[in-house]
């Protein structure tokens, strides 16, 4: 029972279990009616305690706190005082986080870039010094595996890069040929198409549908294999995870992503000559020497450079954020999502690099 006199609060009778819920009722209505001054809630008059109660008496001065009552408790009985010191005292809420300025929080941003770059520049030299030494040490390196990730890569990838080409090299012929029939210019048609394909289209959309495809499902298998801790498993039998897992792909790339450059050429050519011949009807003989006029060896050389560096990069971010991963398995779809991005970013890079190099030397 609560009851209420000059002093301040008394709790009188027993503070259990049973009670307690209409003892904390009769409190509360004595805490809402407010106080001008500290309020003093006296337990010389309780008569038995248990833990649950001591627990209530702990956080009875947190909760009229919260009411805008300051209570202290006054006259505990000695023979409770063991039991309340028993029970734990409430939790206290957690400080604030401070409040950081604009110039901290770009400074741990670029602390964290700085981090990123200089763990992508460690895994560049040792994926490098493995695939090297590879070509001579076949030592840690599954038998098979460059056949495999070859299959994967080249063959099963060339259709629907044959097809995207196909139809992009038609589009190109269309747009194009709609603008110079107005100048009676169709057979420069061809002279779009020599160039744009095999120096520009053909190893960009090879690169950008291989690194969907192969980069994507790279970083997912390396991230699988943190995931199931194989990689440590292959530390701990003494294999670099990087020439049993990354060198056979890293090679498979560099050697199919140019023969599908080479394809995509070839298609986005073939793409472009039917439009033109057949919607158009310019003479096939003429486009096709036109065609072969105009298409010059650098300009193959080109795509087959660009390619060779978009294989390494798209390798390289695929492997280096399969190793960064961390967490679970939702963590392993921003892993495979962050992969592809990341490629997608340096093969737009790389491409306008070789670009200004081909081109603005002259």
């Amino acid at each position: 029972m609560v009851r209420g006199d000059a002093e301040g609060l008394h709790l009188d009778g027993e503070l259990t279990l049973d009670t307690l819920a209409e003892t904390r009722l009769e409190l509360r209505q004595h805490l809402d009616e407010g106080s001008e001054g500290p309020l003093r809630l006296w337990l010389r008059g309780l008569t038995g305690l248990d833990l649950a109660g001591a627990l209530y008496l702990r956080a009875l001065p947190s909760e009229a706190a919260a009411l805008g009552v300051k209570l202290s408790l006054q006259g505990l009985p000695p023979r409770f005082a063991e039991l309340a010191a028993l029970a734990p005292p409430p939790a206290a809420s957690p400080p604030p986080p401070p409040r950081t300025g604009f110039l901290e929080d770009l400074g741990e941003v670029a602390y964290g870039w700085g981090r990123t770059a200089r763990d992508l520049l460690f895994t560049t030299s040792d994926l490098a010094w493995a695939a090297c030494t590879g070509l001579v040490d076949r030592r840690g390196i599954r038998r098979g595996s460059f056949v495999e990730q070859a299959i994967a890569t080249g063959s099963q990838g060339l259709p629907i890069v044959a097809f995207i080409l196909f139809l992009i090299g038609a589009a190109s012929a269309l747009q194009a040929s709609v603008q110079l029939q107005k100048f009676g210019s169709n057979i420069y048609v061809a002279n779009l198409l020599a160039i744009g394909i095999c120096s520009e289209l053909g190893p960009l959309m090879a690169a950008i549908v291989v690194s969907g495809r192969s980069g994507s499902a790279i970083a997912s298998e390396v991230a699988a294999m943190r995931f199931t801790e194989e990689v440590e498993g292959l530390r701990a039998l003494g294999l670099d995870p990087l020439r049993y897992v990354a060198v056979p792909r890293l090679w498979a790339m560099l050697l199919c992503l140019p023969l599908l450059t080479i394809c995509a050429d070839f298609f986005g050519l073939l793409g472009g000559t039917l439009v033109s011949v057949l919607v158009f009807d310019l003479s096939l003989f003429t486009f096709v020497e036109r065609l072969l006029d105009v298409l010059k060896l650098r300009h193959l050389l080109n795509g087959i450079v660009k390619s060779l560096t978009f294989a390494w990069a798209i390798t390289l971010l695929a492997v280096f954020r399969g190793l960064r991963f961390r967490g679970g398995a939702d963590e392993l779809g921003r892993t495979t999502t962050a992969s592809v991005v990341h490629s997608l970013l340096a093969i737009i890079a790389l491409d306008t690099f070789w670009g200004a190099v081909f081109y603005l030397k002259r």
